[in-house]
């Protein structure tokens, strides 16, 4: 059983890595491409991270580097310009396993949940609203934007997800691999500056 979820783990970092998918996409597209049961046991999160990080020191280690700090510069720019809302970044292009088909994810901790939407309508950004899975299980909103990353010359999705203030609280508990789940834009600056070439 473990060494099957080793397998779906290191089939669905390569899917994580080329083609951007989230964590739960991936696993189960991993299974469906092995011709597995979709009720088949399925890796933790934290093995798949350790797979990812191995298929990108194999495969992308001459490219990886340098599309991490213009994904970390961009979720800098959306930093600085949403800063009001107390931004905070997490996911892959934090910890440093993110590739050009990353998505950026910033969560937003606001006095009032609609003032971030407000905010880039009033920027003049177009984004879609849903609904996803918060910090603790429940509901928050999303705002999606595709934002042009110019040192990659694409597009980036930025999701933007918003938190009452409240949230903020036990936010920072270090995660099981001990790391601190999320950083503000002072803590990815210092990531930047210590990954410089």
């Amino acid at each position: 059983m473990d060494e099957l979820k080793s397998e779906i783990a290191a089939v669905a970092a390569r899917i994580v890595a080329e083609e951007g998918l989230a964590f739960g996409a991936a696993k189960r597209r991993a299974v469906k491409q092995m011709g597995m049961s979709p009720r088949t046991a399925l890796p933790d999160n934290d093995r798949l991270e350790a797979a990812v990080e191995d298929y990108i020191a194999i495969f992308c280690g001459a490219t990886q580097p340098a599309e991490l700090r213009a994904l970390r510069r961009l979720a800098v720019e959306w930093m600085n310009r949403l800063e009001r809302f107390r931004p905070h970044i997490a996911g892959a292009v934090w910890h440093g396993s993110a590739t050009r088909r990353t998505d950026i994810y910033l969560q937003l901790f606001c006095d009032d949940s609609k003032s971030a939407e407000i905010e880039l309508i009033d920027l003049g950004v177009q984004y879609e609203s849903r609904s996803v899975p918060g910090l603790h299980g429940e509901t928050v909103d999303a705002l999606s934007v595709q934002a042009l990353c110019s040192e990659l010359g694409e597009y980036v999705g930025v999701h933007l997800l918003v938190y009452d203030l409240d949230d903020m609280r036990g936010a920072m508990r270090l995660d099981s691999r001990g790391r601190r789940p999320r950083g503000d834009v002072a803590a990815l600056r210092a990531l930047l500056q210590d990954t410089q070439p």
